[in-house]
């Protein structure tokens, strides 16, 4: 099917709709995007050394994700600094004890501000879940509003933070069925991203956009799975600094686009009896604004 740019929605630049293109094979939108040159998506270096130091004018972040029950193993590798942001799948099944140890750990860290979403194994987690459609291998498990036993550090979920007048918004949606906080691509999905405020400068999501740290390797095959309306509402209306998130084991790292930096910060490579810590926290730094000092 030719899936040319007359063919898709116009973006307003104040009102995403769904792209036409939304549930069709990801990877060709991709081909036809990112290799055609109307998308961009350069793979850069970390924006910051993990010996670099904490500057007093500038907001220093280090970012993690998919630590998947591995976090008391990453905890002497994560350098200091101002926050320290999750962005979900912190656990395998969201079970009580998965949740007590992670809370205990990152209580340990000494980032004066730490912010989690949940992700898709955050089970339990998601308030409007149906759980007739969870995944049979899971259906037992997880820990109904288990948010709550994050005592160590703030939980946000469809939800902005202001710290030091940087403005941070979380949302742990995703298109993976049979998991917490699935939404179908399309619509359903995109009214999620619908909330996310013009306003913020870094945006923490447990998914991927289309074309930036979504790449997944299966034996000899290799697929795009980013949302392609994330995207649109990225580049077209929210516009942020930052968009960090994980989820996609296979392909940690950073791009840009030329005016938003994608970090996928995910910590474990393999699936499964498979997990192992292998990549680093990425940092970055926030200049302060005008009349802010950091807390």
């Amino acid at each position: 099917m030719g899936q040319s740019d007359s063919k898709r929605k116009k973006v307003a630049s104040l009102t995403i709709e769904p792209d036409l293109f939304s549930d069709d094979p990801i990877t060709s939108l991709w081909k036809e995007w990112f290799m055609s040159g109307k998308r961009i998506c350069k793979k850069i270096d970390a924006p910051v050394k993990s010996d670099e130091p904490i500057y007093k004018d500038k907001v220093r972040f280090v970012c993690i994700s998919d630590t998947h029950g591995k976090l008391e193993e990453l905890l002497p590798h994560i350098p200091n600094g101002d926050i320290l942001v999750h962005c979900g799948d912190f656990t395998n099944l969201g079970d009580r004890h998965e949740l007590e140890e992670f809370n205990e750990q990152i209580g340990k860290l000494p980032h004066p501000h730490k912010i989690v979403i949940a992700g898709n194994h955050e089970l339990g987690f998601d308030d409007s879940e149906d759980l007739s459609l969870r995944n049979i291998f899971f259906k037992d498990y997880g820990t109904c509003e288990g948010y709550k036993l994050l005592t160590n550090c703030t939980v946000i979920q469809d939800q902005m933070i202001e710290i030091n007048g940087i403005k941070i918004y979380g949302t742990s949606w995703h298109p993976l069925e049979n998991f917490a906080y699935y939404r179908p691509r399309g619509e359903p999905l995109l009214e999620k991203w619908n909330l996310i405020p013009d306003s913020t400068d870094v945006l923490l999501t447990h998914t991927p956009p289309l074309g930036h740290g979504d790449l997944v390797l299966r034996w000899i095959a290799h697929f795009r799975v980013g949302d392609v309306d994330l995207l649109n509402t990225i580049e077209n209306r929210v516009k942020p600094k930052f968009h960090v998130f994980g989820h996609i084991h296979e392909d940690h790292g950073v791009t840009t686009n030329g005016v938003t930096t994608f970090i996928n910060a995910s910590i474990c490579k393999g699936y499964g009896y498979a997990l192992k810590v292998v990549n680093p926290p990425i940092l970055f730094d926030v200049p302060l604004k005008p009349g802010f000092e950091k807390s």
